[in-house]
């Protein structure tokens, strides 16, 4: 019983989100300052400023997520997938609905934000510093870190500047910075579909062992192999719908049976 209590700890609960962008259409350039605060003043009064389209792009979605849960994210471009994860990551308001998270969720690609003046080596050191991590375990880990992202197998590029990495070798590193930390709550964007098979088998594992450590783990990819052999739960979205949410491979069979009708 201890145990089944213990699996079943909430670790994120989105309750009916919704989230709305809005996007400037009017045109811009010299005279306008005047008319966008005029815009800003009237929508903190509640109104859309003439020229601003809205953009609903998650529609009531509700899921709660559990301690050691490995959740994909699938759906087709614009579903809404990425935009679910920044507002668990409290990186976007929602416009109405409440996200719930116990710890502090971590983001892929800005927790360990890469910065391409800075060689790899330093950005190891920063990635691990906005993550919380110390100085100390970051010295500790930033062997495990190189060597699980792969980046030196062909040459020393950890010490040189990130704008020379190919857009894989960004993704490796910045995959390798996140995983080096155990967290309550991890959400990756497509990180797993860069780079060859050996470093995807590598992070795999390595997302089972957060989810063993009873961190939760969302995963969005287009790769539905990396899906099947990572997640055990997935969430379907669609034009920023919940479509389905079940076990792996049901889920994953439905959506091929949908997008190769």
């Amino acid at each position: 019983m201890a145990e089944i209590a213990k699996s079943k700890v909430p670790t994120v609960i989105a309750d009916d989100v919704h989230i709305v962008y809005r996007v400037n259409t009017g045109s811009s350039g010299r005279g306008s300052a005047t008319a966008a605060l005029s815009k800003i003043l009237r929508r903190g009064k509640g109104a859309d400023a003439p020229g601003v389209r809205k953009v609903h792009a998650v529609r009531g979605v509700s899921f709660t997520a559990y301690r050691g849960e490995a959740i994909g994210l699938i759906g087709s471009n614009g579903s809404g997938k990425s935009t679910l994860l920044r507002a668990i990551a409290g990186l976007l308001p929602c416009e109405s609905g409440k996200v719930y998270t116990d710890g502090q969720p971590s983001l892929l690609g800005v927790n360990a934000a890469l910065m391409n003046d800075l060689t790899g080596e330093r950005n190891v050191v920063l990635g691990g510093l906005a993550m919380g991590m110390t100085r100390e375990q970051i010295k500790e880990r930033y062997q495990d870190i190189v060597d699980f992202s792969g980046i030196n197998e062909k040459g020393d590029f950890i010490s040189l500047p990130m704008r020379t990495y190919s857009s894989g070798m960004a993704a490796r590193l910045r995959f390798s910075i996140a995983a080096a930390k155990d967290h309550d709550v991890l959400m990756i964007d497509e990180a797993l579909a860069t780079g060859d098979r050996k470093f995807q088998v590598r992070s795999e594992a390595r997302i089972r062992e957060l989810r063993e450590k009873a961190g939760s783990v969302f995963l969005v990819s287009h790769n539905n192999k990396s899906i099947r052999d990572t997640c055990d739960r997935v969430l379907w979205l669609e034009r920023g719908e919940l479509v389905m949410d079940g076990p792996t491979d049901e889920v994953v069979r439905a959506y091929e049976k949908h997008t190769n009708a």
